[in-house]
Protein backbone atom coordinates (compact mmCIF):
# COMPACT_ATOMS: atom_id res chain seq x y z
CA UNK A 1 0.00 0.00 0.00
CA UNK A 2 1.29 3.39 -0.97
CA UNK A 3 2.48 5.50 2.62
CA UNK A 4 3.38 8.99 2.98
CA UNK A 5 6.00 9.48 0.98
CA UNK A 6 4.20 7.95 -2.47
CA UNK A 7 0.57 9.55 -1.59
CA UNK A 8 2.79 13.15 -1.45
CA UNK A 9 4.61 12.16 -4.61
CA UNK A 10 1.59 11.61 -6.37
CA UNK A 11 -0.16 14.44 -4.67
CA UNK A 12 2.76 17.02 -5.55
CA UNK A 13 2.29 15.74 -9.38
CA UNK A 14 -1.49 16.27 -9.38
CA UNK A 15 -1.11 20.09 -8.01
CA UNK A 16 1.14 20.66 -10.89
CA UNK A 17 -0.72 18.94 -13.69
CA UNK A 18 -4.68 19.65 -12.62
CA UNK A 19 -4.82 21.86 -9.90
CA UNK A 20 -7.67 24.85 -11.96
CA UNK A 21 -9.12 22.22 -14.20
CA UNK A 22 -12.91 21.27 -14.27
CA UNK A 23 -14.19 17.92 -14.27
CA UNK A 24 -16.77 18.12 -17.29
CA UNK A 25 -17.49 14.21 -16.99
CA UNK A 26 -17.21 11.16 -15.11
CA UNK A 27 -17.06 7.84 -16.16
CA UNK A 28 -17.65 4.71 -13.35
CA UNK A 29 -16.69 1.22 -14.91
CA UNK A 30 -17.45 -0.21 -11.59
CA UNK A 31 -19.28 1.26 -8.78
CA UNK A 32 -18.34 -0.92 -6.31
CA UNK A 33 -14.99 1.28 -5.56
CA UNK A 34 -17.48 4.26 -4.44
CA UNK A 35 -17.86 3.94 -1.11
CA UNK A 36 -19.86 7.32 -1.12
CA UNK A 37 -22.44 8.40 -1.61
CA UNK A 38 -24.02 6.18 -4.70
CA UNK A 39 -22.12 6.31 -7.82
CA UNK A 40 -25.15 8.96 -9.44
CA UNK A 41 -24.85 11.08 -6.78
CA UNK A 42 -20.62 10.99 -6.75
CA UNK A 43 -20.79 11.63 -10.95
CA UNK A 44 -23.60 14.07 -10.06
CA UNK A 45 -21.66 16.09 -7.98
CA UNK A 46 -18.34 15.85 -9.31
CA UNK A 47 -19.66 16.77 -12.77
CA UNK A 48 -18.80 20.39 -13.74
CA UNK A 49 -16.81 21.33 -10.73
CA UNK A 50 -13.48 22.98 -10.59
CA UNK A 51 -10.30 21.20 -8.77
CA UNK A 52 -9.14 24.04 -6.07
CA UNK A 53 -6.63 22.14 -4.67
CA UNK A 54 -4.73 18.69 -4.42
CA UNK A 55 -3.68 17.52 -0.58
CA UNK A 56 -2.78 15.01 1.28
CA UNK A 57 -4.12 13.58 4.76
CA UNK A 58 -2.31 10.41 6.04
CA UNK A 59 -2.38 7.90 3.00
CA UNK A 60 -5.53 9.81 1.55
CA UNK A 61 -5.56 11.70 -1.33
CA UNK A 62 -8.10 15.03 -0.93
CA UNK A 63 -9.70 17.14 -4.24
CA UNK A 64 -11.19 20.19 -2.84
CA UNK A 65 -13.90 21.44 -5.39
CA UNK A 66 -15.42 24.68 -5.63
CA UNK A 67 -18.43 24.84 -3.49
CA UNK A 68 -18.17 22.78 -0.12
CA UNK A 69 -17.56 19.42 -1.60
CA UNK A 70 -13.85 17.04 -1.44
CA UNK A 71 -13.24 14.09 -3.29
CA UNK A 72 -10.96 11.76 -1.40
CA UNK A 73 -9.01 9.08 -2.51
CA UNK A 74 -7.43 6.31 -0.47
CA UNK A 75 -5.37 3.84 -3.17
CA UNK A 76 -5.04 0.90 -1.00
CA UNK A 77 -2.79 -1.49 -2.78
CA UNK A 78 -2.93 -1.24 -6.30
CA UNK A 79 -4.52 2.19 -6.69
CA UNK A 80 -2.94 4.75 -9.58
CA UNK A 81 -4.08 7.97 -10.23
CA UNK A 82 -2.79 8.62 -13.02
CA UNK A 83 -3.06 11.86 -16.10
CA UNK A 84 -3.40 11.01 -19.61
CA UNK A 85 -4.15 12.23 -22.72
CA UNK A 86 -7.70 11.62 -23.55
CA UNK A 87 -6.88 10.02 -26.94
CA UNK A 88 -4.56 7.56 -24.95
CA UNK A 89 -5.92 3.97 -24.63
CA UNK A 90 -7.78 2.95 -21.47
CA UNK A 91 -5.31 0.65 -19.42
CA UNK A 92 -7.73 -2.74 -18.61
CA UNK A 93 -7.79 -2.25 -14.58
CA UNK A 94 -9.24 1.88 -15.63
CA UNK A 95 -12.20 1.58 -13.85
CA UNK A 96 -12.88 5.47 -13.26
CA UNK A 97 -12.19 8.29 -15.75
CA UNK A 98 -12.66 12.07 -14.72
CA UNK A 99 -12.49 13.77 -18.00
CA UNK A 100 -10.59 17.11 -17.88
CA UNK A 101 -11.43 20.45 -19.67
CA UNK A 102 -7.85 20.13 -20.70
CA UNK A 103 -8.61 17.30 -23.00
CA UNK A 104 -6.45 15.16 -20.27
CA UNK A 105 -7.99 12.57 -18.29
CA UNK A 106 -7.45 11.62 -14.64
CA UNK A 107 -8.04 8.12 -14.77
CA UNK A 108 -8.48 5.59 -11.33
CA UNK A 109 -6.61 2.36 -12.28
CA UNK A 110 -7.38 -0.52 -9.04
CA UNK A 111 -6.27 -4.01 -10.70
CA UNK A 112 -7.21 -5.58 -7.39
CA UNK A 113 -10.35 -3.43 -7.00
CA UNK A 114 -9.70 -2.16 -3.44
CA UNK A 115 -9.34 1.45 -3.63
CA UNK A 116 -12.18 3.41 -2.41
CA UNK A 117 -13.58 7.14 -3.72
CA UNK A 118 -15.82 8.87 -1.68
CA UNK A 119 -17.31 12.40 -2.00
CA UNK A 120 -17.94 14.36 1.19
CA UNK A 121 -18.93 17.64 2.28
CA UNK A 122 -15.52 19.41 3.41
CA UNK A 123 -16.81 20.24 6.86
CA UNK A 124 -17.63 16.54 7.23
CA UNK A 125 -14.73 13.86 7.08
CA UNK A 126 -16.78 10.95 8.62
CA UNK A 127 -18.14 9.38 5.31
CA UNK A 128 -14.75 8.71 4.23
CA UNK A 129 -13.56 5.75 5.81
CA UNK A 130 -10.55 6.32 8.58
CA UNK A 131 -10.22 10.25 7.66
CA UNK A 132 -11.69 11.77 10.44
CA UNK A 133 -10.29 9.38 13.19
CA UNK A 134 -6.01 9.96 11.69
CA UNK A 135 -3.41 10.84 13.99
CA UNK A 136 -1.11 13.57 13.78
CA UNK A 137 1.19 14.21 10.92
CA UNK A 138 4.62 13.22 11.32
CA UNK A 139 6.32 15.92 9.26
CA UNK A 140 4.02 18.43 10.24
CA UNK A 141 5.61 21.95 12.05
CA UNK A 142 3.51 21.52 15.35
CA UNK A 143 4.51 17.62 15.27
CA UNK A 144 7.20 18.43 18.20
CA UNK A 145 9.07 15.61 19.91
CA UNK A 146 7.36 16.90 23.17
CA UNK A 147 3.99 15.95 21.44
CA UNK A 148 5.34 12.26 20.01
CA UNK A 149 6.83 11.46 23.53
CA UNK A 150 3.37 12.53 25.34
CA UNK A 151 1.72 10.04 23.26
CA UNK A 152 3.92 7.84 23.54
CA UNK A 153 3.71 7.66 27.10
CA UNK A 154 0.47 6.47 27.10
CA UNK A 155 0.66 3.93 25.32
CA UNK A 156 1.36 0.04 25.54
CA UNK A 157 2.12 -3.14 23.08
CA UNK A 158 4.74 -3.24 20.91
CA UNK A 159 6.29 -0.19 18.84
CA UNK A 160 5.93 -1.36 15.76
CA UNK A 161 2.21 -2.14 16.08
CA UNK A 162 1.77 1.01 17.80
CA UNK A 163 3.23 2.89 14.64
CA UNK A 164 1.18 1.36 11.85
CA UNK A 165 -1.91 2.79 13.88
CA UNK A 166 -3.26 5.40 11.38
CA UNK A 167 -4.64 6.61 14.90
CA UNK A 168 -1.50 7.41 16.51
CA UNK A 169 0.37 8.92 13.68
CA UNK A 170 -1.03 8.94 10.18
CA UNK A 171 1.01 7.90 7.05
CA UNK A 172 3.01 5.67 8.17
CA UNK A 173 3.24 1.84 7.13
CA UNK A 174 5.14 -1.22 7.03
CA UNK A 175 8.36 -0.16 5.04
CA UNK A 176 8.68 3.14 6.65
CA UNK A 177 7.70 1.77 10.52
CA UNK A 178 10.84 -0.90 9.57
CA UNK A 179 13.05 1.67 8.34
CA UNK A 180 12.56 4.27 10.91
CA UNK A 181 12.84 1.66 13.82
CA UNK A 182 15.79 0.81 12.00
CA UNK A 183 17.50 4.10 12.17
CA UNK A 184 16.71 4.82 15.56
CA UNK A 185 18.55 1.18 16.28
CA UNK A 186 15.15 0.04 18.11
CA UNK A 187 13.80 -3.38 18.08
CA UNK A 188 10.40 -3.82 16.65
CA UNK A 189 9.38 -6.12 19.79
CA UNK A 190 9.96 -3.43 22.85
CA UNK A 191 6.95 -1.89 24.20
CA UNK A 192 6.16 1.38 23.66
CA UNK A 193 6.13 2.01 27.42
CA UNK A 194 9.69 1.10 27.66
CA UNK A 195 11.18 3.57 25.43
CA UNK A 196 13.55 6.31 27.20
CA UNK A 197 13.59 9.83 26.30
CA UNK A 198 17.16 9.25 24.02
CA UNK A 199 15.28 6.39 21.83
CA UNK A 200 12.09 8.30 21.70
CA UNK A 201 13.87 11.52 20.27
CA UNK A 202 16.06 9.02 17.73
CA UNK A 203 12.77 7.39 16.84
CA UNK A 204 11.11 11.18 16.44
CA UNK A 205 14.12 11.79 14.07
CA UNK A 206 14.02 8.58 12.25
CA UNK A 207 10.59 8.85 11.09
CA UNK A 208 11.09 12.53 10.16
CA UNK A 209 14.03 11.63 8.14
CA UNK A 210 13.25 8.46 6.47
CA UNK A 211 9.88 10.20 5.28
CA UNK A 212 11.62 12.71 4.04
CA UNK A 213 14.08 10.88 1.94
CA UNK A 214 11.06 8.72 0.80
CA UNK A 215 9.56 12.12 -0.74
CA UNK A 216 13.17 13.03 -2.09
CA UNK A 217 13.54 9.82 -4.33
CA UNK A 218 9.97 9.93 -5.24
CA UNK A 219 8.72 7.26 -2.88
CA UNK A 220 9.48 3.04 -2.97
CA UNK A 221 8.35 1.13 -6.04
CA UNK A 222 8.54 -2.91 -5.45
CA UNK A 223 5.33 -3.36 -7.59
CA UNK A 224 2.19 -1.24 -8.12
CA UNK A 225 3.44 2.27 -6.81
CA UNK A 226 3.63 4.68 -9.85
CA UNK A 227 3.60 8.53 -9.25
CA UNK A 228 0.73 10.73 -11.52
CA UNK A 229 2.98 10.16 -14.74
CA UNK A 230 3.40 6.28 -14.40
CA UNK A 231 7.01 6.64 -13.53
CA UNK A 232 8.36 4.46 -10.60
CA UNK A 233 10.10 5.66 -7.14
CA UNK A 234 13.73 5.58 -6.59
CA UNK A 235 13.82 4.95 -2.65
CA UNK A 236 13.34 1.06 -2.97
CA UNK A 237 17.31 1.50 -4.20
CA UNK A 238 18.13 3.32 -0.36
CA UNK A 239 16.27 0.67 1.88
CA UNK A 240 18.42 -0.48 4.93
CA UNK A 241 16.31 -3.66 6.44
CA UNK A 242 12.84 -4.08 4.84
CA UNK A 243 12.94 -6.35 1.75
CA UNK A 244 16.73 -6.87 2.88
CA UNK A 245 16.16 -10.70 4.61
CA UNK A 246 19.30 -12.44 4.21
CA UNK A 247 21.53 -9.39 3.51
CA UNK A 248 24.19 -8.12 5.48
CA UNK A 249 23.12 -5.53 7.80
CA UNK A 250 24.72 -1.97 6.68
CA UNK A 251 26.10 -0.64 9.82
CA UNK A 252 27.32 -4.38 11.23
CA UNK A 253 27.11 -6.99 8.89
CA UNK A 254 24.80 -9.05 10.58
CA UNK A 255 22.29 -10.94 8.56
CA UNK A 256 18.66 -9.07 8.37
CA UNK A 257 15.69 -10.79 9.68
CA UNK A 258 12.27 -11.33 8.99
CA UNK A 259 9.13 -12.21 11.16
CA UNK A 260 5.69 -11.53 11.50
CA UNK A 261 4.84 -9.53 13.82
CA UNK A 262 1.77 -7.39 14.64
CA UNK A 263 0.14 -8.95 11.36
CA UNK A 264 2.82 -7.85 8.85
CA UNK A 265 6.27 -8.67 7.96
CA UNK A 266 8.59 -7.40 9.84
CA UNK A 267 12.77 -6.70 9.00
CA UNK A 268 15.42 -5.65 10.90
CA UNK A 269 19.12 -6.52 12.18
CA UNK A 270 19.18 -8.26 15.59
CA UNK A 271 22.48 -6.94 16.80
CA UNK A 272 21.51 -3.07 15.76
CA UNK A 273 18.16 -3.59 17.22
CA UNK A 274 18.60 -5.50 20.29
Amino acid sequence: MPELPEVETIVKGLKALISGSKIVKVKVKEPRLIAFPGAADFIDGLTDREILMVRRRGKYILFDLVGDKTMVVHLRMTGRLLVKPRAAVYDKHTYIIFELDNSDDLRFNNSRKFGRLYLIDRCNEQPAGGLASLGPEPLAEDFSEDIFSERLSSRKGNIKALLLNQNFIAGLGNIYTDEALFRAGISPFRDAASLSQPEISKLYQGIRLVLQEGIKAGGTSFSDYRNALGEKGLFQNQLSVYQQTGHACLNCGQEIRKVKLAGRGTHYCPSCQQ
